[in-house]
This record gives C-alpha cells, sequence and structure tokens, in this order.
C-alpha cells in the first residue's frame, strides 16, 4: 500500500510556492551593499563614501537627499558605472555589475548640455538605440512612445533650441524612456526650471513610474519635492557619506500639488527629513 499523502504533497508544494513568491517580492530591483568610493591611494586618499547600504524595489520611487558636497554625484556614477567601487557592490535583479547596465538609464540635471543641439528631437532620442540594432520601425515606434509619454509629439522635429527649458527636459526623459530601461536615475533633473514647471515635471515622473512600470531612482536638495514624489527617503549625511536614516513616506496615492502638500502628514514628514539634514 502507498503510504503517499496527497494533502502532504499539496501542503508542501504550496509551502515552496509560497516561499517562491517571497523570495521574487524581495529581491530588490537595485541593491546599494557596504559601497565605498575614495580617490587616490595610501594616505592621502580621499574616502568620499564611507559605508552606504539600501535597497530599491521593483516599481519604487526612492529619492537621495543630504548637504551639497556630501556625495550624492560620486554614488551616481559608482551606480552607472562610470566610476570603479573602492569597496562593496552594486545589484541589480540579484546580479552584480562592474559596468554601465543596461538596465539603468539616466537623466542629468543640466538638459542644455545632455540634448545636442544640432539635432532635432527624433535624432536625439535616436542616439542611445543605435547601438541597439533594431529595426527601424521598432525605433520609430518606441520613439513615438516616449514623446507621447511626455506630451511632446508634436515637437518631434524640433530643435532643442526652439523649445523651453521644461519642453527641452521632457526630450530628456523621453530620450531615457525610449531607451526602455528597467531603471530611471535622475540626478536633480528639475533643479533648472522654474517652479511651475517642475511641479509638472514631478507628476510626470510619477506619471512615468504608473504607465511604464518604471523603478526610478532621484536624488534632489529640494526635500518638498523628495517628500512628494518617493515611497521612501534615503538621507545621507556626514563625511565620508553614510545612510543617516531610511524614511518611509506613507501619504495617499494617487498625489496631487495641492492636496498633497496641504495634508498634515507631508509636513511632519518633510520636517522629519529636513531635521536629518540639518544635523548632517
Amino acid at each position: 500500500m502507498s503510504t503517499h499523502s496527497p494533502t502532504a504533497s499539496t501542503t508542501r508544494t504550496t509551502t515552496l510556492e509560497s516561499d517562491m513568491e517571497t523570495s521574487i517580492q524581495t529581491t530588490p530591483r537595485l541593491e546599494v551593499n557596504a559601497l565605498g568610493k575614495s580617490y587616490g591611494s595610501g594616505p592621502t586618499a580621499a574616502r568620499i563614501i564611507g559605508d552606504l547600504t539600501f535597497s530599491v524595489d521593483a516599481g519604487e520611487v526612492v529619492c537621495i537627499v543630504g548637504p551639497s558636497g556630501v556625495g550624492k554625484t560620486t554614488l551616481l556614477k559608482c551606480l552607472a558605472g562610470l566610476h570603479p567601487l573602492s569597496s562593496g557592490s552594486i545589484e541589480i535583479d540579484g546580479k552584480e555589475i562592474s559596468g554601465p547596465p543596461p538596465e539603468m538609464a539616466l537623466v542629468f540635471q543640466d538638459y542644455s548640455r545632455s540634448l545636442m543641439p544640432w539635432l532635432t528631437v527624433r535624432k536625439n532620442l535616436l542616439l542611445p538605440l543605435r547601438h541597439l540594432r533594431l529595426p527601424k520601425a521598432e525605433l520609430n515606434r518606441r520613439i513615438d512612445e516616449a514623446l507621447e509619454a511626455v506630451g511632446l509629439s508634436a515637437a518631434v522635429n524640433k530643435y532643442p533650441w526652439q523649445l523651453s527649458g521644461g519642453m527641452q527636459q521632457r526630450v530628456a526623459i523621453a530620450r531615457a524612456l525610449a531607451y526602455q530601461p528597467e531603471i530611471l536615475v535622475m540626478d536633480e533633473p528639475f533643479a533648472s526650471v522654474d517652479a511651475q514647471t517642475r511641479f509638472e515635471l514631478e507628476d510626470l515622473c510619477l506619471k512615468i513610474r504608473d504607465d511604464f512600470n518604471m523603478t526610478i531612482l532621484l536624488v534632489t536638495h529640494d526635500i518638498d519635492e523628495a517628500v512628494y514624489l518617493a515611497d521612501r527617503v534615503v538621507a545621507i549625511g556626514s563625511k565620508p557619506a553614510r545612510v543617516l536614516e531610511i524614511v518611509d513616506i506613507d501619504l495617499p496615492a494617487p498625489r496631487d500639488q495641492i492636496h498633497t502638500r496641504a495634508l498634515p502628514e507631508f509636513a511632519v514628514q518633510r520636517t522629519n527629513v529636513l531635521s536629518l539634514i540639518r544635523k548632517a
């Protein structure tokens, strides 16, 4: 007689499936482990980043804030594979990176320097796609989809110098979207535009996350912006840089520039993050 128990087998299978689901759900999209970065060597080495550990889950918006000169730009260059690490590791989907990761796209603060003024909007978007060797129809589809996402379909044949600052930054964002990255990294992307345009671009950032199921890591000096955009805020400080605290931002969705910023919880979170930075 068989001693096999269907109930026990089903239980083990269910448990295994549950464990697999938990494993999948808890693997961060981006993970920074004990990251350290120094320039130079020996006793004269300048230690910029001391020991940074944080993670970004799939579909999450995480903002990094900290005092000027603390090493935020150095951190981004390490994440982008532009600088070798002195210690620690960076992983995407559990795999350690050692150079520029193809799963990541960057948007910089200075849109006037990141766009080629002698190229049309379409050709600016085409630049990072050329090495992918995609069919022309797929290239056109990606470009049209990205421009539609940022509201610039009508500007496809214009040159950057014919557009406002906010529109140029939208082009820079569209160029990153056309690449279809898993992770979008943004270095103070809204710092060079006026306040109203900044609000519009912040809302665009959240729309992109939702529409493209994209994971976003954004560096900003603006504490209000960080609290408005983020699911979590990573406050860094000290020299060399370290994580002071990771703050969960539990504000209702969808977020709105008027109503969200008027919430008492918004003021509490802003004060909390600002206090961390001031102490640093």
